[in-house]
């Protein structure tokens, strides 16, 4: 079992350093930008500087939250909690832009926990440039535990005191045990309310010694349940 749960993803914002005219001009200018592109859908690359202000925004338009992930194993339906709107807002605007599908469980551990949303595919890699380099705050005081069947997010891995979450990635606790080394260090932010067998039959498949399933268990796609 793993204590340190943390990775690295694909892409790390670079940090931008701007006066404090600069930074006002910014976040004056933007505002109207982001809600233009979330009332007409126009593309808009997401980062460490507009990420709170647009899923703030975002939260106000998209108020779904249950999800259903389809793989060859089965389905697994997924309540996202309304309380962590950073990380339901982020997951429903993913779905939203496919980013899911073709993406993998890439790191599984029986008994313990199954985590998707990566790829060694570059399809992923070019998908996840146009979405933006960003990372979302924690929110780990919403009384929510590491019990069987949450969801949460792994953090990253570079220079991240504040624990800063991976966007694009996810883990679905498996332990009947749950996993709570893991609490006040990743946020929970969904459960599974359907599926847990299909949560348990990919976490039974052999794996290489990176944890890696020797063969490709795929996400076929995440869909909305209206």
């Amino acid at each position: 079992m793993y204590v340190g749960f943390c990775l690295t993803t694909l892409f790390m914002s670079c940090e931008t350093k701007l006066g404090h005219n600069e930074s006002q001009i910014m976040k004056k200018s933007e505002k109207p930008i982001i809600q233009t592109t979330i009332n007409k859908a126009i593309d808009f690359k997401l980062s460490d500087d507009n990420v709170m202000e647009f899923f703030l925004e975002y939260d106000k338009h998209n108020k779904e939250n249950m999800v259903r992930i389809v793989t060859d194993y089965g389905n697994i339906q997924i309540q996202l909690f309304d309380n962590t709107k950073f990380h339901r807002s982020n997951f429903i605007y993913l779905t939203k832009k496919n980013y899911f599908e073709g993406t993998q469980f890439y790191r599984v551990i029986n008994n313990f926990v199954i985590q998707a949303g990566n790829s060694d595919n570059r399809k992923i890699s070019q998908k996840r440039k146009k979405i933006g380099r960003y990372l979302l705050p924690n929110d780990l005081d919403r009384g929510y535990s590491h019990e069987r069947g949450m969801v949460s997010i792994p953090s990253s891995l570079v220079d991240n005191p504040y624990k800063m979450a991976s966007p694009f990635e996810f883990f679905i606790v498996q332990s009947k045990n749950g996993a709570h080394h893991l609490d006040g260090n990743y946020t929970v932010f969904g459960k599974v309310i359907s599926g847990m067998s299909t949560v348990d039959k990919i976490a039974a498949v052999p794996t290489d010694n990176l944890d890696w399933p020797l063969q490709n268990i795929y996400i076929k796609r995440v869909e909305i349940i209206e």
